[in-house]
């Protein structure tokens, strides 16, 4: 990894990829001007090869990737699945416009990242087309699922997603979260069911998708459009431009929301429309939680609208806790949300900490105990509580000295 990326005169392409669209500004966001292909399919059987290794003594390597299809493509250029010939193995590769005037933050940032529920980067190397134009490849691990396909399946059939699949998917959602805030302490700043992978052989969750991504410094202003309509935490809508990574923790809420109710939570036109839905749920946002959310709105005249009890918007048989959990990553007050790890430890999720937790096939759950840096500011109680007795026993930890530390 370490000699990547490779200079744009490595490799070869048996066909031009198709023209980019411009780039956009470092810091603009992704929905602004989906830009579709004239030829959908200019991608699709074409070889790209790099060149890896060849540093220290290392022998150096052919990889060759053959592009099977395109999985997505907007503003940012396009996503496609391919697979390595030298390995077989299946890999995602995105392919963006580079402007040659500064680095690439989706690169700088998946270098930094290392998580089983964050999706992994494999290698990066550059090409370019016969008109000079530079392209950035993000070779990375292929999961053949997103959570929204994961919703679509359920809704097509008119089930609601078993509360086991839930407590699994919003877990490791959270144990992503956690890990992404704490030890890089990136914000993914887009976070809904479509960036969010699901392996459905073992139902292990990836986080994927950092275009939008960001090291968020403390008094530094970020840019408010971000984020997609139905996942925006109420603080951008106000344009706020010095967010926390709790907007991450609010577009999970409205995740697992989804999750339990089987459509979105939040379903807004624009921005308007969206805070309507939002004040029709949790009510008027006080004097108060507008201050905290963006102070330059506090004289706004708002419609006066009481809150919604949270258990008439679920199901009858929706667990307590269920309910309890949603009502604390939705809040007004981006500083009353529980954090990442806070939501990891909630009651909901004590089914998946039971010493014979299984999946409904019988094969065991997806790794939910792999905390590592992200617990040294906690608390031995939430320590405790995110790592079961039986868990310590079997790695002969005591509590003061969890994994990892």
């Amino acid at each position: 990894m370490a000699s990547l990326p490779l200079g744009p005169h490595h490799h070869h392409h048996h066909q031009p990829p198709p023209a980019a669209p411009a780039p956009a500004p470092p810091d603009s966001d992704k929905e602004v001007s989906p830009a579709v292909y004239e030829s959908k399919n200019a991608v699709t059987g074409h070889i790209i090869s790099t060149t890896i290794g060849g540093k220290n003594g290392e022998p150096k390597q052919t990889l060759s990737y053959m592009a099977e299809r395109i999985i997505g493509n907007g503003s940012f250029g396009v996503v496609f699945q391919a697979r390595c010939l030298e390995t077989g193995e299946a890999v995602a590769i995105k392919k963006v416009l580079q402007d040659r005037r500064y680095k690439n933050r989706e690169l700088q940032l998946m270098r930094l990242m290392d998580h089983p529920n964050v999706v992994s980067l494999r290698h990066c190397f550059f090409s370019t087309t016969n008109n000079d134009e530079l392209f950035l490849n993000l070779v990375m691990e292929y999961v053949p699922e997103s959570l929204y396909q994961v919703l679509e399946h359920y809704r097509s059939m008119n089930q609601q997603m078993p509360l086991i699949y839930v407590k699994l998917y919003t877990y490791q959602i959270f144990q992503g979260l956690a890990y992404i805030h704490s030890v890089p302490g990136v914000c993914h700043r887009d976070v809904k069911p479509q960036n969010i992978l699901v392996n459905p052989l073992t139902h292990q969750v990836k986080l994927c998708d950092f275009g939008s991504a960001k090291v968020l410094v403390n008094g530094e202003a970020n840019i408010s459009y971000i984020c997609s309509r139905y996942y925006r935490a109420p603080e951008l809508i106000f344009g706020a431009t010095e967010y926390t990574t709790s907007i991450d923790i609010w577009s999970a809420g409205c995740v697992l929301a989804e999750l339990l109710l089987g459509q979105p939570l939040f379903p807004g036109e624009n921005a308007v429309d969206q805070l309507v839905e939002i004040i029709k749920v949790l009510g008027t946002p006080t004097r108060e939680e507008v201050r905290c959310m963006n102070p330059n709105y506090t004289d706004f005249r708002f419609p006066q609208i009481k809150a919604h009890p949270w258990h008439k918007i679920f199901h009858k048989r929706m667990p307590p806790e269920a309910i309890d959990l949603a009502s604390r990553l939705l809040q007004y007050s981006p500083s009353l949300r529980c954090t990442a790890l806070e939501a990891c430890a909630h009651p909901f999720f004590d089914e998946l900490r039971e010493p014979n937790a299984r999946l409904p096939t019988g094969r065991p759950l997806p790794p939910i105990f792999n905390f590592r840096q992200e617990l040294s500011g906690a608390s031995p109680q939430l320590i405790s509580r995110l790592i079961p007795e039986h868990v310590r026993r079997l790695n002969g930890l005591h509590i003061p000295h969890p994994v990892g530390m």
